[in-house]
């Protein structure tokens, strides 16, 4: 009798600054999430590895010591080894946040392909470094190991040429300056859940995507194409978020380096690390504390109606753009897990058809509009990670082995 084969496994690589997660896959015809898990609070005393089982959702915690990703990738290989053993990875598959012009869909890892990212990291030097390291030590670990680069600014490659132009002189778009937009792998994911589980058509109507987390940003999708974005050239550009600005007067370059002598590094430190709620506020970077102090402390209360009113806007802005609204879909920490968040977002915008049944909202319903409301609004899980596992799959097609 034939024994099937064991199926082999892809390990998904989704790295931040201060944190690295990660999610282990069955490559199979659709991969399936075996294990979760994240290493966090890098370079700070007592951080953490948590790993969650997919099927039981049990999980272990213990803290480590991890100064740098290097260090990080060790902690997780060693896990893997444990688990399914060094010959069963199939494939490692990275989230890399900026492709530039060069990379516009998944593509395995080559040193030609570093090179460049080398070369992008100027355009993401909070990411790109930290991504670079990762692959290139896990190519340490294995080096016959394949590894995928999946892009966060590829879904938005083919938005119209006048939504990427920046109105600055046009030389810098030859060195690569314009739009990009960010969160794609997220916007890929929930255009193909809405196409599952939306009405027919719905996913090919006018649809506003807005993936609000720490990192914040919303997507106009029509026919089922992109074509404008809140982010543009870096992630810390459109919305107000937890720590990043989002979109400021340029001339406070200027003037804060004429006033306090602040130069390019502390500007681009305090945009990305020390503004948003976080500046604000002066108490939290975490929308669930502002809300909890909003009643006794003003700036938590200025801070939340900033980031409402911000949002509130782009919505307004977008929907121009669409030539009006058919779905409205909320993601990610804040847009999914945020009822109060959602509801004063949609507050005052009856007249472009959008109204929220307050029950459905607060119960966290997959449709939270009102029945027979003109516009659909819906509250989606997004999964990056499902992405790339899918993206590595359909690249990498079946193992030979």
């Amino acid at each position: 009798m034939n024994r099937q084969k064991p199926s082999p496994f892809i390990l998904m690589i989704n790295g931040g600054s201060s944190s690295i997660k990660f999610a282990l896959f069955r490559h199979m015809d659709s991969p399936v999430s075996v294990t979760r898990g994240m290493v966090d609070r890098i370079g700070l005393p007592n951080s953490e590895m948590l790993v969650t089982d997919a099927a039981t959702q049990q999980s272990s915690r213990r803290t480590v010591h991890a100064p740098d990703h290097r260090t990080c990738v060790g902690f997780i290989t060693e896990w893997l080894d444990q688990q399914v053993g060094r010959g069963r990875l199939y494939a490692v598959g990275h989230r890399i946040v900026h492709g530039g012009k060069t990379y516009s869909r998944p593509e395995r890892v080559t040193p030609e392909l570093l090179a460049e990212l080398r070369r992008l990291c100027p355009y993401s030097p909070e990411h790109l470094p930290a991504e670079i390291i990762l692959i290139e030590s896990f190519r340490r670990y294995n080096a016959r190991l394949t590894q995928v680069a999946c892009f966060d600014t590829a879904f938005h490659r083919d938005i119209p040429r006048v939504a990427r132009l920046l109105p600055i002189p046009r030389r810098y778009e030859k060195q690569g300056i314009q739009r990009y937009g960010f969160h794609g792998l997220s916007y890929t994911f929930l255009m193909r859940e809405l196409k599952r589980v939306g009405v027919p058509g719905e996913a090919e109507g006018r649809v506003i995507l807005a993936h609000l987390g720490n990192g914040a940003s919303m997507a106009a999708v029509k026919d089922g194409r992109p074509i404008d974005t809140t982010m543009g050239f870096t992630p810390a550009s459109g919305l107000p978020m937890s720590r990043r600005s989002g979109d400021l007067d340029p001339g406070l370059v200027s003037y804060l380096a004429r006033t306090e002598g602040m130069n390019a590094d502390e500007f681009h430190k305090m945009v990305n690390t020390e503004s948003g709620l976080l500046g604000v506020s002066e108490l939290s970077s975490d929308m669930r504390d502002l809300l909890e102090q909003e009643r006794s402390d003003p700036r938590a209360a200025e801070a939340v109606a900033l980031f409402c009113y911000h949002a509130k806007k782009w919505i307004g802005a977008l929907t121009a753009t669409l030539g009006g609204l058919d779905t409205l879909v909320f993601t990610a920490g804040i847009g999914e897990k945020s009822p109060i968040i959602r509801a004063r977002i949609c507050a005052g915008l009856e007249f472009l058809g959008l109204s929220l049944d307050p029950m459905r909202n607060e119960a966290g319903e997959a449709v939270i509009s009102k029945e027979g409301g003109k516009v659909a609004v819906r509250v989606m899980h997004t999964d990056e990670e499902s992405e790339i596992a899918r993206s590595v799959r359909e690249l990498l097609g079946e193992p030979t082995r």
